[in-house]
């Protein structure tokens, strides 16, 4: 029987256990998909989400890590009863239970941390949505994965060079200027009526302490955050931003990408994202990829990243689950 134990003080060791675990599964469930570098799960250990803390556990047999399991518990107003966990098993140890028992230990601390909602994401394509399912989770939001050949990307100077009269592109690196600080905490919180299907995650109030503490949170992590936004006179319309993985930066992840409802309909979304191609381009040649995900009753966004050349790369699922069903 498989042990499983709280991970507290992260030490090379645990990160280089965890790391092996991660690459396995996702080179068994992902032919030929990268996996998280050991910088990345350093990161990812030892550096919680914004607004938020962690636990961690890892099973155990015959002094090997079998799997591993995160819970990351939200503490900001209008998020505390959500809970969103991340749990992987080698491929080497599966179908021995060793999932269900990290699923139960990650459920009981969700319990006890008084959440009443616990998500994760799954691909329809592997066995992840099935023993999701299986344990009385619930698809509430059904996502289309897409990635993007940098290189191959078309018409992107043509679009960067379209005229939006009252409009202008404005980038950053890191941490948002304290200039526009106020104006991007506002854009910020025009993602609250993005498409989110039927999950229950609550509601994030964006102000200038949380965007500053997001990037703050890459940062620690080694990443590089990007920013491309469009200004309206002293508002920001519509941004943009992308993160480069620590390690092997060849694979970008695109982060939140938003357009103030007064200003919709006007392509601006399209534009920052050229743009930010065009920075990319210039300079981070080595950024080959970018990677992101959209709602599938996004169709807006979803014209806007075929538009730039996104090809679908596989179907992800968002579940949810009361803990007090799992024992």
């Amino acid at each position: 029987m498989d042990r499983v134990q709280r991970l507290r003080d992260v030490s090379d060791t645990d990160v280089a256990a965890w790391h092996e675990v991660v690459a396995a599964s996702v080179a068994d469930d992902f032919p030929g998909e990268p996996a998280p570098t050991l910088d990345q799960v350093h990161g990812q250990l030892t550096t919680p989400g914004a607004g938020s803390r962690h636990l961690m556990w890892v099973a155990t047999a015959d002094g090997a890590v079998t799997g591993v399991a995160r819970l990351r518990l939200f503490e900001g107003a209008g998020r505390r009863h959500l809970g969103e966990f991340t749990l992987h098993v080698h491929p080497e140890h599966r179908r021995r239970g060793v999932g269900t028992h990290l699923l139960r230990t990650v459920a009981r601390a969700a319990r006890d941390e008084k959440r009443r909602s616990l998500v994760v994401e799954a691909s329809s394509e592997t066995s992840g949505a099935a023993f999701l399912e299986t344990n009385g989770f619930i698809c509430a939001l059904s996502l289309s994965l897409l990635l993007l050949n940098v290189p191959e990307a078309q018409g992107v100077d043509q679009i960067v060079r379209t005229e939006h009269p009252g409009y202008r592109l404005i980038r950053w690196l890191g941490v948002v200027p304290d200039d526009l600080a106020e104006a991007f905490a506002a854009a910020k919180s025009a993602m609250g009526d993005m498409p989110t299907g039927k999950m229950d995650f609550g509601t994030t109030t964006w102000d200038i302490d949380r965007v500053r503490d997001m990037a703050e949170v890459v940062e620690k992590r080694g990443d590089t955050l990007l920013t491309v936004a469009t200004l309206h006179d002293d508002t920001i319309a519509g941004f943009t931003e992308l993160v480069i993985p620590v390690g092997d930066g060849t694979r970008a992840i695109q982060y939140d990408t938003a357009v103030v409802s007064a200003h919709r309909g006007k392509g601006l979304g399209l534009w920052v994202k050229a743009a930010m191609l065009e920075w990319l381009r210039a300079e981070w040649p080595a950024v080959l990829e970018i990677e992101t995900d959209n709602a599938e009753d996004n169709t807006h966004m979803l014209a806007v990243n075929e538009r730039l050349g996104f090809r679908p790369l596989r179907q992800t699922r968002q579940y949810q689950c009361d803990p007090t069903m799992i024992h």
